[in-house]
């Protein structure tokens, strides 16, 4: 008799309701792989979802964020896409969205706008792989979607972040061009706000984090930034415009980057930014929600505003490139605050919409189902 590997998926039925689903795992086609997931976090992303705010994705399986061993490789799978072997038992992370190459943005270029990204994610659980994302036992890496070997010296909690938070915002700061002696001021100390301020002080930038949590405000310190401001301090955007200038010699940021999702902290941050500065907006995500803004000012100061969605899927090596050369310079291994089980995901997810935790994350089972 045959014995049949047996995994879970979680699937949000309706916002704020979860059931678990089994299915077997399925064999990878040719050029796919699957994963046996070990680590997967929640993201800002998910919390959208979860509370019923994202446009078009409303059930199904959720989960992008994650590290995984490698459970099987399809035919004429024997590197990853960076050109290093891979065997079973190998640390895998991948970009969590297809890549094309077919499209009009693939063809242009723009590979992070790939028409395709998400059509398996979209996919219910009940079609085949079944395992369309990370918030389960094992996830499946279709051909076209980029997946890299993590190096030796980088941690699973490190590396767990690295296929959405690090590699969204290297991919923004390197769009904003950011060099030596610039300065930036990032809104939002977050996952990806403390990611985004190891890369700028790397870059060799002036580090400006703005944030209403005080503890956050010291984890992005131990991240590498110079200054700190506690949105609470300040009683109106002047106020905090003029903390601002003070830190920059009276000209304001080079370059300014929204992480909050906030989009009251969209409006405001173009006074933050020099004339001539850019402005990379991420954290707003969710169409719909409208907020006053200045179109004069940022006509007058000539900025550059840089909205960017995912990224292009080689930034996910170039940050795993980044975490073992700095994995020891910044607390990248503390960065996840709270830790579930698998069957934990609602407390999890409830907690973290809730501000109970900063960064959660899941710790998966590693001993699948089996059923004969």
């Amino acid at each position: 008799m045959v014995l049949k590997k047996i995994g879970r998926v979680a699937v949000m039925m309706e916002p704020e309701k979860l059931r678990y689903q089994e299915y077997e795992v399925p064999e990878p086609e040719n050029g796919a792989v699957v994963l046996r997931v070990l680590r997967t976090n929640i993201c800002g992303s998910e919390l959208h979802i979860w509370k019923g705010l994202h446009p078009t994705k409303k059930r199904g399986v959720l989960g992008h964020e994650m590290i995984g061993e490698l459970y099987a490789a399809g035919k004429g799978v024997e590197t990853d896409y960076a050109g290093n072997p891979i065997k079973k038992g190998d640390r895998i992370v991948a970009a969590y969205y297809l890549t094309c190459r077919k499209c009009t943005p693939c063809k242009e270029g723009k590979f992070h706008l790939c028409e395709h990204a998400y059509d398996f994610w979209n996919q219910e659980p009940e079609k085949s792989p079944h395992f369309h994302g990370t918030f389960a036992t094992h996830y499946y890496i279709h051909p076209n979607q980029y997946f890299y070997k993590v190096p030796d010296n980088v941690s699973d909690v490190s590396a767990a972040s690295a296929n959405c938070a690090l590699s969204q915002v290297y991919f923004g700061i390197e769009k904003a061009q950011l060099t030596n002696n610039q300065s930036i001021i990032i809104q939002g100390a977050g996952g990806l706000g403390l990611n985004a301020t190891a890369v700028a002080k790397e870059k060799g930038a002036t580090v400006i984090v703005i944030d209403g949590v005080e503890s956050r405000l010291e984890q992005a310190k131990q991240f590498g930034a110079d200054y700190v401001l506690n949105f609470n301090d300040f009683e109106t955007m002047d106020a905090r415009t003029n903390a601002v200038l003070d830190l920059t010699g009276g000209k304001g940021a080079h370059v300014g980057m929204e992480l909050s999702g906030n989009p009251a902290a969209f409006a405001e941050g173009i006074h933050f930014i020099r004339p001539g500065g850019k402005y990379v907006s991420i954290g707003n995500v969710t169409p719909g929600k409208f907020v006053e803004f200045d179109p004069g000012l940022l006509t007058r100061k000539s900025i550059q505003i840089i909205p960017l969605v995912r990224y292009d899927p080689w930034y996910l090596y170039k940050s795993l490139q980044f975490l073992s050369k700095n994995n020891e310079k910044y607390p990248f291994d503390k960065m996840l605050d709270a830790e579930f089980t698998l069957d934990e995901i609602k407390t999890a997810l409830d907690k973290s919409a809730a501000r109970e935790v900063t960064r959660a994350t899941i710790v998966v089972n590693e001993k699948g189902i089996e059923e004969f």
